[in-house]
Formats: C-alpha cells, sequence, structure tokens
C-alpha cells in the first residue's frame, strides 16, 4: 500500500523561501508521477508541480513558473518542492500526491485533476506580508 508523508511546512514572510518534502513509501519508486497540490483558504484544490520518477520529466503550474522547482531523489524515495519568493496568495495546505505509472512515459505526468491519485496528509504554509 501506497503511503505518502509530508513534511517542511510551516510560517514565512514574504520573499522568504521553504522546501517541502514528500517521502513514498512505495515498491517501485521509478514508476510513479509524484505531485504537489494545494489548497488555499476556502478555494478549490490545485496543481502547483508534478514531477515523473522515470525520467524526471516536469510539469509546473502557471502560477508558480520560475519561482518553485520540483525535484527527486530515488534512493531515498523522497520528492521536494523548493518555493522561492513566496507570497501571502500561496499560503495554503499542499499535498503530495502519487499515482502508478506502469507506462514509464514521462509525459503522461501532467497536474490532471482526474488522475486517481493517492494523497499524502498535507502540509500548512502560510506566507505573512
Amino acid at each position: 500500500q501506497v503511503r505518502l508523508v509530508e513534511s517542511g511546512g510551516g510560517s514565512v514572510q514574504a520573499g522568504g523561501s521553504l522546501r517541502l518534502s514528500c517521502s513514498a513509501s512505495v515498491v517501485t519508486f521509478s514508476s510513479y508521477c509524484m505531485a504537489w497540490f494545494r489548497q488555499p483558504p476556502g478555494r478549490e484544490r490545485e496543481g502547483v508541480a508534478s514531477i515523473s520518477t522515470t525520467d524526471g520529466t516536469t510539469v509546473y503550474g502557471d502560477p508558480v513558473k520560475g519561482r518553485f522547482t520540483v525535484s527527486q531523489d530515488n534512493a531515498k524515495q523522497t520528492v521536494y518542492l523548493q518555493m522561492n519568493s513566496l507570497q501571502p496568495e500561496n499560503t495554503a495546505m499542499y499535498y503530495c500526491a502519487a499515482v502508478y505509472n506502469p507506462s514509464r512515459d514521462g509525459n503522461r505526468c501532467t497536474l490532471s485533476k482526474r488522475e486517481p491519485y493517492i494523497w499524502g496528509q498535507g502540509t500548512q504554509v502560510t506566507v505573512s506580508s
């Protein structure tokens, strides 16, 4: 059974940085699409970034391009989200998600909400002005 555990959230002032981590307990970590989503207060969950654990293909949501970076460490079965230049509008609960990618085609790793993701419990990020 896949289990995801996020860490690294917290409070930061505008302009600051945080790095989130997602540790995955899976048998074949190199055959997954891993993603970060966030849900701001009172709003729908939205895709932030995804990465193919097979070949490192990445996709970013438009609001975070150039400021956030998703990366992986397959040996540690961990995915990271480096967030720079944080702004108050980035305040949200951030969730790690995983979906099995048996084709190992990195192009299949998108931020589509229609994928049957397995979700972590979330980690809160609060950015103050």
